[in-house]
């Protein structure tokens, strides 16, 4: 005890005699003495100088840097219509389609589709915004250790897999709306109605609300990983004094 105390320094010295004063022990207080311990002698030499409070604050405020830029970047036009990587396509199933409209020159009718699939992605984006800032208050103290230390795109990972269920439910009415706004259903209906009056063709039905939900949500999560990279790895992007104090080398 009298190492761990001379090489914390003396900022330490109270927590730990209070731990002590006040009778702490079991399994749950040896496990946040640990943690303690690591935080301010042990280890990593940044953690050294930052408590829990800077690093879950520079989690969040990368978050929402990252989140402002994605969403600056995709909920405009052509956001995701004209961009390589999450351009959303037509759907499978409606792939015979295109295929049997393009027999009979009116594969146009596909095109003019999808671009309004990614209108209604672009519309949804910024109002998903809240969705993801809200969702950093449900983090804890592990989840805080494990992302700061973990790979570039661990905090998008872990809002991923934790928020990806509930942000389709809420983007759903968001998306739904948007496709109502660029007359997409008029545009299937009259894909289909032209592919339907082709004899012995099969029958296709495709959900389109769902997929875009989907694809839009793989989109903003893509572009958010890049941006939490970039926050760790390239000194410019560290654009407030937290995230410079916790991403700093």
């Amino acid at each position: 005890m009298k190492k761990a105390i001379a090489k914390t320094g003396r900022d330490v010295v109270p927590v730990l005699l209070a731990l002590a004063l006040l009778g702490v022990n079991g399994t749950a207080s040896a496990g946040w003495l640990d943690k303690l311990k690591q935080m301010v002698s042990g280890g990593d030499e940044k953690q050294q100088t930052l408590s829990t409070d800077d690093i879950g604050g520079g989690l969040k405020e990368a978050l929402r840097v990252g989140t402002e830029r994605v969403v600056g970047n995709l909920g405009t036009t052509d956001g995701f219509n004209l961009d390589p990587q999450i351009h959303i396509p037509l759907p499978e199933q409606l792939d015979q389609v295109r295929k049997v409209l393009g027999k009979i020159g009116m594969d146009s009718m596909l095109v003019d589709l999808e671009t309004r699939l990614n209108r209604a992605a672009e519309i949804a984006t910024p109002k998903a915004q809240e969705l993801f800032i809200a969702a950093i208050n449900d983090m804890t103290l592990d989840d805080v250790l494990a992302i700061y230390n973990g790979p570039e795109d661990s905090a998008t990972q872990y809002f991923k897999s934790k928020m990806s269920g509930p942000l389709a439910v809420e983007m759903k009415p968001v998306v739904d709306a948007s496709l109502a706004d660029v007359d997409v259903a008029n545009s299937y209906d009259s894909v289909m109605e032209r592919y339907n009056s082709v004899p012995f063709v099969p029958k296709i039905e495709a959900d389109l609300s769902d997929y875009v939900v989907q694809k839009g949500m793989d989109g903003i999560f893509f572009y958010l990983g890049k941006e939490e990279a970039a926050i760790r790895q390239d000194p410019a992007k560290r654009t407030t004094e937290l995230l410079q104090r916790v991403f700093g080398k």
